[in-house]
């Protein structure tokens, strides 16, 4: 998960969740294609980072107003560092661009993290899917099933060659098993032949922007519930529809109950309480406002669980989501 994230001059801070930013070093930044460059995050004091699986991303905490997500693509067994490349974004909110023209070598920039919602199921087999600097979160898991025996494939768009990061190195590494495709030497991505028959045992992993993904998820209709597994930039389409109605939520830990308005996020509305609350992209994304449901039907409006976990409602991201039941208990 990409998103954008003030740092003061010297390091990078990254704990592990749900604890405070720590500092850490920003220990090498290369340019991989056009617009994209690769932060190397180590800890001044040479201690290892935080463990990670295939699929976590970090929160890059850059200034007020700029806390973004960026998925982690180094190595999950490599302890003295986490890696993340990010793409500068015109058209973005600020945080790609702080990263391209504020961060150099030596910097400091606190993060937090890392965190898993894109995490990489066991399955006889692995389609992987990329679009651009969606490639990122797929990067340890190619290797990670490759390590468990796991036939894989991936197919990696973008919009020409010189974008698209790690091309050169994933098919001098893997060869037949990666279909570079730049957009302008091959057109679109051929979903259809890709995704057109269901396979079973196969698990579908895709990242990229959302017409990537809304096509994907299309083609997928007919696949098995659990075979198709997506990470966001940017909110579903639609994923704010429904009821705007007044609610009651009860805090249980807090001993508070509160009246969220049609106006105001839950996540607004405990913050206005005073109850501290760890959160990021208020859209949905992200996952860091998770929060477990004791009590009631959430009304789940996030770009981040399956049908099955909402369907379970023990967890809601309150950022965004609401309720259906008039009433939610929280384990807050």
């Amino acid at each position: 998960m990409t998103a954008d994230a003030t740092a003061d001059a010297d390091a990078v801070d990254i704990s592990p969740e749900p604890g405070p930013p720590l500092t850490r070093t920003l220990a090498r930044r290369e340019t991989l294609a056009d617009g994209v460059v690769r932060l190397t995050l180590t800890r001044a004091d040479g201690l290892p980072v935080p463990a990670w699986t295939p699929g976590a991303h970090i929160d890059l905490l850059l200034g007020p107003g700029l806390e973004r997500q960026y998925s982690l693509c180094g190595d999950p067994g490599d302890t003295s560092a986490l890696q993340v490349a990010i793409l500068r974004e015109t058209a973005g909110r600020g945080g790609s661009q702080y990263v391209h023209d504020k961060l150099t070598e030596g910097a400091t920039v606190r993060a937090r993290g890392p965190r898993n919602h894109f995490a990489l199921v066991p399955a006889e087999r692995y389609l992987f899917i990329a679009g651009g600097i969606g490639i990122t979160p797929l990067l340890p898991m190619i290797a990670e099933a490759d390590r468990r025996d796991a036939g894989w494939h991936l197919v990696y768009g973008g919009r020409t060659r010189a974008s698209m990061a790690f091309a050169g190195e994933l098919r001098a590494r893997w060869h037949e098993r990666v279909e570079i495709c730049p957009q302008d030497e091959t057109g679109l991505l051929d979903l259809d032949g890709l995704l057109g028959v269901a396979r079973d045992g196969t698990a579908v992993y895709c990242c990229g922007p959302e017409p990537l993904l809304a096509a994907v998820e299309e083609r997928c209709a007919s696949w098995p519930p659990t075979a198709l597994h997506t990470e966001r930039f940017a909110p579903t389409a639609g994923s704010d529809a429904g009821s705007a109605e007044s609610f009651e939520v009860e805090l249980a830990q807090s001993g508070m109950t509160l009246t969220v308005p049609p106006d105001r996020s839950v996540l607004e509305a405990v913050e206005d309480a005073g109850v501290p609350v760890l959160s990021s992209c208020r859209e949905g994304t992200c996952g860091t406002c998770e929060t477990g449901v004791l009590a009631g039907v959430p009304d789940h409006r996030d770009s981040l669980l399956t049908a099955d976990e909402r369907a379970v409602g023990d967890v809601m991201f309150i950022c965004v989501s609401r309720c259906r039941s008039g009433r939610l208990v929280l384990d807050l």
